[in-house]
This record gives C-alpha cells, structure tokens and sequence, in this order.
C-alpha cells in the first residue's frame, strides 16, 4: 500500500520519502524538513499516533494526516493529534490526493509517508 500511496503523491507532484515503519521514519524527521507525515495508525513497534506525537515535538508545523482502518482508533487519534486530518480505509488514491491538496492548497509540499 505504501508503494501506491506514494506513487500517487509523486505523480501528482509531491516529493516523497517513503518507509516501512515509525522506528524506520524517526532519523528522517529531525535533519529534514518535512511538510506532512502519513502514516497509518496501526503499525508494529511504534503506532502512528506515537510516531505523530514525536514528529510533533519535532517540527511543531507540520501537518499530520492519518490513515486508518478500524473506526475505534479514529477517536484515539482524534484526542491524541487533535490537529491531524483522518482519512479512513477504504479510499481510492484520487482520495487521497485530494485531501493532501485541500491541506495544503497550492503550496509545494515534500512529506514522509
């Protein structure tokens, strides 16, 4: 999924820094600047909500969209990153990239998915 997901960022001109998981993404976060992380709530070793929380400290500004499958960890999200956008699974891709765009509007926009 995460191939695909940044596959549809890229073609429609993001930048993109794909990894497999939150332990994975960490030494990304504090040399470069990133504009948006997406990252799945449920993940081995470290959950999302975690890998936001950290990424939060971090770079305060950057804007965090989850994607989630299971409804209940929505509302956890929710009152951990109250700022993060949620997108659910299922969604087709033009989903996402929709969402990313109203997040951002016309900026240009480098992101750790």
């Amino acid at each position: 999924m995460r191939t695909y997901l940044a596959r549809a960022l890229e073609r429609s001109g993001y930048d993109v820094v794909a990894v497999a998981s939150g332990v994975e993404a960490m030494p990304y976060l504090a040399p470069h600047q990133f504009d948006l992380l997406l990252t799945d709530i449920v993940m081995p070793e470290m959950d999302g909500i975690e890998l936001a929380q950290h990424a939060a400290q971090i770079a305060p500004d950057m804007r965090i969209m989850f994607i989630t499958g299971f409804a209940a960890v929505t509302l956890k999200a929710g009152k951990a990153v109250p700022q993060a956008k949620v997108l659910s699974k299922p969604f087709h891709l033009r989903d996402l990239v929709l969402e990313v765009e109203r997040m951002f509007g016309s900026e240009t926009v480098s992101g750790l998915s």
